[in-house]
């Protein structure tokens, strides 16, 4: 029985990164194992061995990248982070235009619409989870009482839409610098709507 992904082995743990890398740069919509174990100096027989299944691996890939986004995420969660949600977009956007980020976004956009189009498998519960996690870490940006309120939610909502569908975009034709603008103009409003700046 292969290692769980709980408790992964140095071998195990050497391997996801590596098959992290190049799931960044190949995708994971027609991942053949052959070509991976290939590129990661390894071999089909031992990642079944350590993950159990291609499904379980493309599953542990998909919470290596999950990782990364979460990373950006609780850096917004701490106490120094940004107040309001403009100011949370704000930083969430310029992290989401930086150019690195590129590989793993369209690594996201990719798992994002499998999971739609395919509900089941390694797929199942991914595009869901990540709504979940982000409207919840803008929910922390948010002053309790807006937080709270049913406008709130619907506040942060928008705000999300805003991000996702710029992101989308931006994934589709790499001009930053009008998303960007675009991004910010719609900021600008829903910090003059913010509580206390009327």
């Amino acid at each position: 029985m292969p290692p769980t992904t709980a408790n992964p082995s140095a071998r195990q743990t050497e391997l996801l990164e590596a098959a992290y890398r190049y799931a960044l740069t190949h995708g994971l919509a027609d991942l053949s194992l052959r070509p991976l174990a290939e590129a990661v100096g390894s071999s089909t027989r031992v990642l079944m061995f350590l993950f159990g299944s291609k499904e379980q691996l493309v599953r542990a890939l998909l919470e290596r990248a999950r990782t990364d986004e979460l990373e950006l995420l609780n850096s917004l969660r701490q106490a120094d982070g940004p107040h309001g949600l403009a100011a949370a977009a704000e930083q969430v956007w310029s992290w989401l235009a930086a150019a690195e980020h590129r590989p793993l976004l369209r690594l996201w956009a990719e798992a994002y619409a499998r999971s739609l189009v395919e509900p089941g498998g390694p797929w199942a519960g991914f595009a869901r989870a990540t709504v979940d996690d982000w409207l919840d870490v803008l929910a922390a940006c948010q002053p309790r009482q807006e937080r709270d309120a049913v406008d709130g939610l619907i506040r942060r909502t928008a705000t999300l839409a805003l991000l996702r569908g710029a992101l989308l975009d931006l994934l589709a034709t790499d001009d930053e610098p009008r998303l960007t603008a675009a991004v910010h103009r719609q900021l600008a409003l829903l910090r003059h709507e913010e509580p206390g700046t009327a």
